[in-house]
């Protein structure tokens, strides 16, 4: 994709999965960045409604949502004759997104052979801590709660060369990790960078800076 010489650098977007037995496994660099992003956030509220006193407790921070669609493109890698694309398409990028979703083999083979000698008792294996990577401010634990692929177009082997992922995911909390542990350290983190955001934007209304409403005009 062409730029003006001028342009600033842009930084991409990425979704990680940090599994210390496989580090390269689910590292996924967005080609090209999402045009849009869809965020949700409901409420944890504590009260149930029928005491006034408990209507403004909170239980915790608020379940959060990303959704979005992700274009990935061969054509790039082709014309340059680079592998994997050449040998493999689209295949290794699409098989990294599809990880964050299936438990390790190597974890499931182990598990059934101890249990099968009744040394242990079989719990689902965990998936590795995995992050949202959108800018510095960014950076949240997530779990891949859905995806969907359009594979569009094929090389001769039926490797796909150009695809589409819809990608949603649901925040972690601290309140999901542990504050203490890695994951609930950078959702603090990105809890703190929101807070000094909104004072900030608090700051210009009172100063009669550039803050703006919600309605997306300027105070």
């Amino acid at each position: 994709m062409a730029t003006f010489p001028g342009s600033p650098k842009v930084q991409k977007g990425a979704i990680v999965g940090i599994d210390p037995l496989n580090p390269l496994a689910s590292i996924i660099v967005f080609q090209y960045n999402p045009d849009s992003i869809t965020r949700r956030l409901q409420a944890q509220a504590a009260g149930d409604g029928a005491n006034p006193h408990e209507a403004l407790r909170l239980k915790g921070p608020p379940n959060e949502t990303y959704t979005f669609e992700v274009e990935i493109d061969a054509t790039d890698q082709l014309e340059t004759a680079s592998f994997p694309a050449t040998q493999l398409g689209l295949y290794p990028v699409l098989s990294s997104l599809e990880m964050l979703l299936f438990p390790k083999a190597a974890r499931t083979i182990a598990n059934e052979v101890l249990a099968a000698a009744g040394l242990i008792e079989v719990v689902p294996p965990e998936a590795p801590l995995t992050l949202l990577v959108w800018g510095i401010k960014r950076v949240v634990p997530v779990r891949l709660t859905e995806l969907s692929i359009t594979e569009e177009a094929f090389d001769p082997s039926l490797n796909p060369i150009r695809a589409k992922a819809g990608v949603s995911v649901q925040v972690l909390t601290y309140q999901d990790l542990g504050l203490t542990s890695v994951g609930g350290a950078l959702y603090l983190a990105y809890q703190l960078a929101k807070e000094a955001m909104a004072t900030l934007n608090g700051v210009g209304a009172l100063t009669g800076g550039a803050a703006l409403a919600v309605g997306g005009g300027p105070f």
